[in-house]
Parts: structure tokens; C-alpha cells; sequence
């Protein structure tokens, strides 16, 4: 089974920035749609951003619009999310994935083990 890696979560002041990011553990893993969401304590998963690994079509939650950028990096055959000017409010664990399509909903075929993103007032 392929498990999906990030690394990059941290402690960071508000207004800071910092960078995710996901790799499969297998090379010649490929999905269509590569993701993040992120839960924050006692509320439900939300989808943040996604990227079309073909073609780079971007997606985005309204919250983070003009905060945050998703890539991918096809050689490296990975993809981050680019945080900037964070806000408490961003405090959350966070989960790259990876499904056959781009959709809101959390029913994504792949999910990394998630990382903890804390953002101090």
C-alpha cells in the first residue's frame, strides 16, 4: 500500500510562513489529484487546495485564497502547499492526499499521516 509522506508542519508566528510537503513512498505512484485538508481540534476535515498532476489546474478553499499556493514538482514527484501570512486560525493538523478527481468532499483515495501546523497570536 502506498503511504503518502509530508513533512514541513511547525510552530510559527502569525504572519509567518511555512512550506508542506508530500511524496509518495513508491516512485511510480500517480494520481490524478494531489491535495491537502486540514482538522483542526473538534472540527470536522476541510479541503484546502488541490492540483492536477497533469496539467497544474489549482483549486482552492476561499479561506486561503491569496495565502497559500499548491505545486507539484513532477520530477521529484512531489507537492507542497506554500503558507503565507498565517493566522491562528490556520492552527491545524494538516494531510496531503491524493484521489482519481478533484473534489471538496474528504472521501480522498490516499492520505498522509498528517502534520501539525501551529500558528501563535
Amino acid at each position: 500500500q502506498v503511504q503518502l509522506v509530508e513533512s514541513g508542519g511547525g510552530l510559527v508566528q502569525a504572519g509567518g510562513s511555512l512550506r508542506l510537503s508530500c511524496a509518495p513512498s513508491e516512485r511510480s505512484f500517480s494520481s490524478y489529484a494531489l491535495g491537502w485538508f486540514r482538522q483542526a481540534p473538534g472540527k470536522e476535515r476541510e479541503f484546502v487546495a488541490a492540483i492536477t498532476w497533469s496539467d497544474g489546474r489549482q483549486f482552492y478553499a476561499d479561506f486561503v485564497k491569496g495565502r497559500f499556493t499548491i505545486s507539484r514538482d513532477t520530477a521529484r514527484r512531489t507537492w507542497y502547499l506554500q503558507m503565507n501570512s498565517l493566522k491562528p486560525e490556520d492552527t491545524a493538523v494538516y494531510y496531503c492526499t491524493a484521489h482519481s478527481v478533484v473534489t471538496t468532499r474528504t472521501n480522498w483515495g490516499y492520505w498522509g499521516q498528517g502534520t501539525q501546523v501551529t500558528v501563535s497570536s
